[in-house]
């Protein structure tokens, strides 16, 4: 460096000020810089030809040191992953079910598992403040701001409570009368529910008395609702008298069981104590048996239709079954032809409605008739227009289960030799109900030899058959059963090697392979029961769609004055809205 000269009077000769250890003076005229810029890339070779300095010895060392660490943990990975690969720790559960592997595997998962619920944290709740304070004082001032007191008759509450002010009564005065409803339990008696009710005995069989006269005590329906009430009693610990009982005893008859003065009041508002015996009251209610028709297109789903429409799901059961049992729903059925549907159907004038059974099934495609059913005859079968019953199409299996052995030769299970197998076994289990194949009668059932218990069925077209191993039999000679029916249950009686049933069919006392025979039953009629069932069809079918739908008009006298508040509370709405009750399809 020269004092006071000039800076450029200096040069860098390496160029790189990090890495440059010295400045050359250069003097002023002694080497041009075209000269300097050829020199510098002799002093960089020369550079790199120089021995490393200190620190630059150690850097080397040190990366080394580093590459030879990163080389030995990469092959201790690789030799750990190749061991743990070797291991097989977590192998597929799905395979090797109870080998050596797949029990490791399993200890695997369960210890995993146990590891887990270890470290489990603690679901315990958190305690903090409560919102507000607590004690028995604030409980009771809270409860007696609830309902649960009133309807308890206000038992408890530091404003329904007695005080120290209160004088209490040698005996609490009694309410003069007791109005409740009752309802007739399904296996219950009409004696006990009016004893669970604490009417006295004595008023108990009077009014099983005077209900007697009307209806059969005993059929009186499960669910009944009687309206109740009890008088005053006559004396402490005397069961309450009977004042008053009505309910519905039928459809058509509400029957209600009274003494006289019940309802009377006196000037001063207090009612009337009742006096004299029950006396029963007849209440004969109107009622209309118009059928109820609904008519509707089939769409994609026939029972959903129906039930859109309206119809009772008891008789879209029993449409579904009768077109069945006559034609091929799944082929004959289309999506644009229209269901006609007939059922029994009442309204009585008080405004209650009750469906029955079904009447008429039928199918109509492009506004015509296609099918036609219905029912007729005490045994309730459904007809076709033209008279002819039921056309059922197939064999019905005797029970729900494979068949085992079919008809032919085999060797026999027990005897071990060749025989002629004149059946079809089916496998069930025990007590498996075994059904008729077709309508029939009874022409044998006991005990039979090798078949052990077995009964025999007799159908037309000189066919008949035979259930044999049977555990139990439901039915006797001589009687007449329909397809479907239960005549037995799965056994193993007989020479049997368990349970099962073994079914023959026989043609004109030949047996033959039950697999190749299918039963068709055909009823027909004629003469004048032919004409009436005519006749029927054509009442049936002048029946206008929903008209059963429609309120009966209230004719004179039976226009009744509701007794409940709420009853009145609705009939006042009714009549502001101008509204009737009822609707059409």
């Amino acid at each position: 460096m020269n004092d006071g000269g000039d800076p450029d009077d200096a040069a860098l000769v390496d160029g790189d000020a990090s890495e440059s250890r010295a400045l050359v003076p250069v003097t002023p005229g002694a080497i041009d810089p075209e000269t300097a810029r050829d020199l510098l890339p002799y002093l960089r070779n020369s550079r790199q030809l120089a021995k490393p300095t200190q620190a630059q010895k150690a850097k080397r060392k040190l990366a080394a040191r580093f590459d030879a660490l990163a080389a030995r943990y990469e092959t201790w990975r690789l030799d750990a992953s190749g061991w743990f690969d070797r291991l097989d720790l977590a192998p597929d559960l799905a395979e090797q079910i109870g080998s050596r592997r797949w029990l490791r595997g399993l200890g695997t998962m369960v210890g995993l598992g146990v590891v887990a619920l270890a470290f489990w944290p603690d679901l315990t709740p958190l305690e903090a403040r409560p919102a507000m304070p607590q004690g028995d004082a604030i409980q009771s001032e809270l409860r007696s701001q609830m309902i649960l007191p009133l309807a308890l008759g206000a038992d408890s509450g530091r404003r329904m409570g007695p005080t120290t002010a209160v004088i209490p009564l040698k005996s609490a005065p009694e309410r003069p009368q007791i109005q409740f409803v009752v309802t007739l339990a399904p296996g219950d008696s009409f004696a006990s529910m009016l004893r669970r009710a604490g009417v006295a005995p004595g008023d108990i069989d009077r009014a099983a008395a005077l209900v007697g006269q009307a209806v059969a005590v005993g059929d009186i329906a499960p669910g009944t609702q009687m309206d109740l009430v009890l008088g005053r009693r006559p004396g402490p610990n005397v069961p309450r008298p009977l004042d008053s009982l009505a309910f519905r005893a039928r459809f058509d008859l509400e029957l209600e069981l009274a003494r006289s003065g019940v309802g009377v009041v006196a000037e001063d508002g207090t009612p009337v104590a009742p006096t004299g015996p029950l006396a029963l009251k007849r209440n004969i209610i109107r009622v209309d048996e118009t059928p109820l028709r609904v008519r509707g297109l089939v769409g994609s789903s026939l029972y959903r239709s129906m039930r859109q429409a309206g119809v009772p799901a008891s008789a879209v059961q029993e449409y579904l079954k009768a077109l069945d049992a006559q034609i091929d729903m799944d082929r004959e059925v289309r999506a644009n032809d229209e269901f006609d549907v007939i059922i029994a159907y009442r309204r009585a004038a008080t405004g209650e409605r009750q469906a029955g059974q079904l009447l008429y099934a039928g199918v109509d495609r492009n506004g015509q008739p296609r099918t036609q059913l219905m029912r007729w005859g005490g045994e309730g079968r459904f007809y076709e227009a033209s008279g002819v019953g039921e056309q059922r199409r197939g064999l019905l299996a005797p029970v729900p289960g494979p068949i085992t052995s079919n008809f032919g030769m085999r060797r026999h299970p027990i005897l071990g030799y060749t025989r002629m197998h004149a059946g079809m076994d089916f496998k069930a289990r025990y007590g498996t109900p075994i059904v008729a194949v077709s309508d029939g009668r009874v022409s044998a059932a006991g005990r039979s030899g090798g078949c052990g218990i077995a009964v025999r069925l007799e159908h037309s077209g000189n066919l008949s058959t035979r259930y044999c191993h049977m555990s139990q039999m439901a039915v006797r000679a001589g009687q007449t059963v329909r397809r479907g029916q239960v005549i037995g249950y799965v056994g193993s009686t007989g020479l049997s090697t368990g349970p099962h049933l073994h079914y023959e069919m026989y043609r004109g006392g030949r047996a033959i392979n039950p697999a190749t025979v299918q039963f068709v039953n055909r009823a027909l009629l004629s003469g004048t029961e032919l004409i009436d069932f005519r006749r029927q069809l054509i009442r049936l079918k002048e029946i206008e769609v929903g008209a059963a739908l429609l309120d009966l008009a209230p004719q004179p006298g039976e226009t009744k004055e509701p007794v409940r508040e709420i009853e009145k509370v609705d009939t006042a709405r009714r009549g502001t809205r101008g509204e009737t009750p009822g609707a059409t399809l």
